[in-house]
């Protein structure tokens, strides 16, 4: 090899390659471009003469070309990659409780936000070895919000058979304990190896949230609509005044509601005690009333920290709501502040030896005017 082209090769990773227009002002280059390209073409058709086609003609030609090139080469506001799109599937289903989630572009990936009548909001961040960013603008974080349903809906095209029966067997046992959850199948997608990736592209603001699938050889690309955000703010939760925190199998908890679930209630409530049941669960309903009590701390409970007495009650259904988050998690923070505010946070192992956190926060339920008036109704009788 020449001397002086192993002079260049060496000095090659010092001296990287910059284009003339950064990757973060292409665009704008573009748009000018264009308009001055217009501008001019308009110019040039209402005096069109040969000492206007080098004025006019000729730069409105060029200024067209080079905007058009550009703009076909602005990178995107955010591009990803995801090599699988089953565990992004699994974790988005655990917020499924609303039409519409609330999507926040990060410089590590996508979060996604759903609230139910701010009561109840569950976050999830998915990034890392899940979702591989390619393209972000680091300046400042693009929101929007889109249909869940259909976002769920395009994930699954390639695998809408696997998914359709692990649905039907959900539906079958709703609550059923995640030490059976999510059996691998021998003739599924994931099983056989079969090639495919997923890219999201969102262009510009405003533009559709683009899902593109490839496998063995077919694309397919779906537009989702946007929305214009309206993230509600966050349900307050305080780690400094922290009432008790307990770190558990998520299991235990998915099946203490199913032991709950038959009563039809209405309420749960959670106590949480330094001395036994260090952990109970109880509601009522029309069936009657149940309750589920841990009182072999160290041999359920992994972290138990707790200071005085906690006792608050949430609508049950919304609690349920998370089940999915339990059947799916190996662990969960069960936590409460001052306030009664409980927060679960669940732990999620993926694959490639990370692991995911999904975020829930539930506002304690409050008793109105009419339910105090029965009770002392009641109480006079």
């Amino acid at each position: 090899m020449d001397s002086q082209l192993r002079e260049i090769w060496a000095t090659a990773p010092g001296t990287p390659f910059q284009p003339t227009v950064g990757k973060d002002t292409q665009f704008t280059v573009a748009f000018t471009l264009l308009l001055l390209g217009v501008a001019l073409f308009g110019g040039f058709a209402l005096n069109r003469s040969f000492i206007n086609i080098p004025l006019l003609g000729v730069p409105a030609s060029l200024a067209l070309a080079v905007g058009t090139v550009y703009m076909f080469c602005a990178p995107p506001l955010f591009k990803a990659i995801a090599s699988s799109t089953r565990q992004i599937y699994q974790l988005l289903k655990c917020i499924s409780f609303t039409a519409k989630v609330h999507v926040q572009i990060t410089q590590d990936g996508i979060r996604f936000a759903a609230d139910h009548s701010r009561v109840m909001q569950g976050r999830i961040p998915i990034g890392g070895c899940l979702l591989k960013v390619q393209e972000t603008k680091t300046e400042r974080s693009p929101q929007f919000q889109i249909n869940l349903a259909a976002f769920l809906e395009a994930l699954q095209i390639f695998g809408a058979s696997d998914v359709a029966a692990k649905q039907a067997k959900a539906d079958a046992e709703p609550y059923r304990s995640n030490l059976r959850n999510y059996r691998p199948d021998a003739f599924s997608h994931q099983t056989l190896g079969v090639p495919g990736t997923c890219c999201l592209l969102y262009e510009e603001d405003g533009s559709p949230l683009s899902i593109i699938l490839e496998e063995t050889g077919v694309k397919t690309r779906c537009n989702m609509v946007t929305y214009t955000p309206e993230q509600p703010d966050d349900i307050p939760f305080d780690r400094d005044d922290l009432a008790f925190k307990i770190i558990m199998h998520s299991k235990w908890l998915l099946d203490s509601l199913s032991e709950l679930a038959p009563m039809s209630p209405t309420r749960i409530t959670i106590s949480a005690s330094p001395n036994a049941p260090y952990l109970a669960l109880s509601s009522g309903g029309a069936l009657g009333s149940a309750s589920v009590d841990f009182t072999s701390g160290r041999d359920l409970l992994d972290t138990f920290t707790i200071d005085t007495k906690w006792t608050q009650s949430f609508k049950f259904d919304l609690v349920k709501s998370a089940t999915e988050a339990m059947r799916v998690a190996s662990k969960v923070s069960f936590r409460g502040d001052g306030q009664g505010v409980l927060s679960l946070q669940f732990m999620v192992e993926v694959e490639g030896g990370t692991t995911s956190f999904l975020d829930f926060r539930f506002v304690p339920y409050i008793a109105q005017d009419d339910d105090e008036i029965d009770t002392d109704e009641e109480e006079e009788v």
